[in-house]
């Protein structure tokens, strides 16, 4: 419930666990990069473009950051095909590894039907400002409700797109479908796709040729894997899956890994059984590798492992947010127990923070719903 949480919202508490000790990692503060967008959503942008930033607004179009300033006409407008109730919108966009060549993007949106959508749309070439005209519609999933709708495209190490999909909304998912691998709510698919044609079942997913699980599954068990991303380094999968009554997690799938995990839900919520304590089947599961309490937060946001350079003692560290408490926390993950916590506590409930974005180097950002988008740097 990443939006539905809104209201309520409240201060982040005091820092964690320092990992380097005085003086071992810089102060960090945000850099106001715009202001006045419409409900930016998300950052993005296409490989190796140093001069772009790609600003998803979820009201329905896609914005061009280039060389300092915001471009006066939409990259995209997709306005009147989008649904922008509770917790819908425009919610991710993402360039294949071969942009340059290839000419193509993606989006992530949900259309008035209620549905959650995956089209194609392409560019003149890969330094076009706007897209071309005409969308190619790959995938279309109805939705019970307006929330939950997940929301992330990212292309991994590997090539193949994958799309996170939440369990449809409402509440304990009354209808199963984080465990339900018949259909595709509550998980997050893997996709091969390429400039035309329809998507392709990587004939390495885990049911690829399953009689009766979906081919498209790469993993299942979530609730609303609202942001997930790829160590752009080691190919890592960080999973942010927002919780339910009383607890928010995050869920990291190495770059090893041949799919096909349980992430628990509804089975699980964060470390705990859902409802409380430890008396569920837990054989099978992957739990994740941290978790927090309501008491804390009350909507995680995934975001990403730093890999630029402005930061050099945070790279391989993970940053994500809450919407509610506004804080920002990083750990680092190395295969066993988190480490390394830290916390800022830069907003407040006010600016709503939503999401993170990366741009080509490396760098983080981050977006809110009052329509600002800011950048994580080094104190001066």
């Amino acid at each position: 419930m990443w939006l539905s949480a809104l209201a309520g919202a409240w201060l982040g508490a005091a820092c964690g666990d320092d990992p380097g000790g005085p003086g071992a990692i810089p102060e960090l503060v945000l850099d106001t990069v715009a202001t006045g967008l419409s409900s930016p959503l998300y950052v993005a942008t296409p490989p190796g473009d140093r001069n772009r930033l790609f600003v998803v607004e979820r009201t329905g179009t896609i914005r061009v950051f280039k060389n300092g300033v915001l471009e006066a006409k939409p990259f995209l407008d997709i306005t009147a095909e989008v649904s922008t109730g509770a917790e819908q919108g425009i919610l991710g966009m993402a360039f294949p590894p071969d942009y340059a060549t290839s000419k193509y993007f993606v989006v992530y949106y949900v259309n008035p039907a209620v549905e959650t959508v995956l089209s194609r749309f392409h560019v003149a070439s890969a330094t076009s400002d706007t897209a071309l005209s005409g969308e190619d519609t790959l995938l279309t999933i109805p939705q019970p409700g307006g929330d939950h709708n997940g929301g992330m495209l990212a292309y991994g190490l590997d090539g193949y797109l994958y799309l996170s999909v939440g369990d449809g909304g409402c509440c304990g998912d009354p209808n199963g479908h984080g465990q339900d691998r018949t259909e595709l709510l509550g998980s997050i698919l893997r996709l091969s796709v390429g400039p035309t044609g329809p998507y392709q079942i990587p004939t390495t997913n885990p049911w690829a040729t399953h009689s009766t699980f979906r081919h498209e599954l790469w993993n299942y068990g979530l609730r609303n894997p609202f942001r997930f991303s790829f160590d752009r380094q080691t190919g890592d999968m960080y999973i942010g899956d927002v919780g339910d009554n009383t607890r928010e997690e995050i869920d990291v799938v190495p770059h090893t890994s041949v799919g096909g995990q349980n992430l628990g839900w509804r089975i699980m919520e964060g470390r705990e059984c859902f409802g409380g304590g430890t008396a569920c089947n837990m054989s099978g599961l992957t739990l994740p590798v941290w978790d927090y309490t309501h008491a804390d937060g009350c909507s995680v946001i995934g975001g990403f492992v730093y890999r630029g350079a402005a930061i050099p003692a945070l790279r391989g560290t993970y940053f994500y947010l809450d919407l509610c408490a506004a804080w920002v926390e990083t750990f680092v993950w190395s295969g066993g127990p988190v480490s390394s916590r830290r916390r800022y506590t830069w907003l407040d409930g006010n600016e709503l923070p939503n999401s993170f974005g990366e741009d080509a180097d490396g760098e983080l950002y981050i977006t809110s719903e009052s329509g600002n988008l800011f950048k994580i740097v080094p104190q001066p």
